[in-house]
């Protein structure tokens, strides 16, 4: 898919901000949008995982932002970020900042009758420690 900008007619700009080859959204699948507000230095939800794929854009401030097997990144007001789901463990979406709040929009397609987010136990989360990629200092 090309990363371009639209304009229709004067009226509108559309820009994709991002586009990706999403894992499979499973069947019945509901979509749900939240919005998330992290207070200023909050370290957001436990490691956990979805159902399906989740699709985010960060409206303000500034989000640290880990899945299993990838380095920590920070995620800035106006950039998105997205997960594939599934077994792959979600483990940070902290508040970077310490004097502002941070939000962020979610869009989830959860598996049907399954809840939006599990929590990954402490006792998963030492079995898999060798998938989590180096943390820094």
């Amino acid at each position: 898919m090309m990363h371009t900008s639209n304009e229709f007619e004067g009226q509108l700009v559309i820009d994709v901000l991002s586009a990706v080859t999403a894992a499979p959204i499973p069947t019945g699948a509901e979509a749900m949008t939240i919005l998330v507000t992290l207070k200023p230095g909050s370290i957001g939800s436990p490691p956990h995982r979805h159902s399906g794929p989740a699709y985010g854009y960060v409206v303000e401030g500034e989000m640290v932002f880990e899945l299993e097997g990838e380095p920590q990144r920070v995620v800035k007001a106006g950039k998105t970020f997205w997960e594939p789901g599934g077994d792959v463990i979600h483990y940070q979406d902290g508040n970077n900042l310490l004097d502002r709040e941070t939000k962020f929009v979610v869009t989830m397609f959860c598996a049907p009758g399954q809840p939006m987010l599990v929590v990954v136990p402490d006792e998963e989360l030492e079995q898999r420690k060798d998938r989590r990629a180096p943390r820094p200092d």
